[in-house]
């Protein structure tokens, strides 16, 4: 954020995709924690594929609108 700024491309990114990979790990972490579930099979796999669409298309709206 010193070199480039809170207001550039640079910097919406980057809060962008730490926000993205923050949730993903709260969910896992928080809520399943909380309801004991145990069978998480694919769920780490999809969330982070899901994670790589959202950085992928949030890319295109940060270059489109900023």
């Amino acid at each position: 954020m010193k070199t480039y700024g809170a207001d550039s491309l640079t910097g919406r990114l980057s809060c962008l995709y730490q926000g993205a990979a923050e949730t993903t790990f709260y969910v896992i972490a928080l809520y399943f924690g909380s309801v004991s579930v145990k069978n998480t099979r694919y769920t780490l796999g999809i969330m982070l594929l899901v994670d790589l669409v959202c950085v992928i298309a949030g890319t295109f709206v940060c270059l489109m609108y900023f």
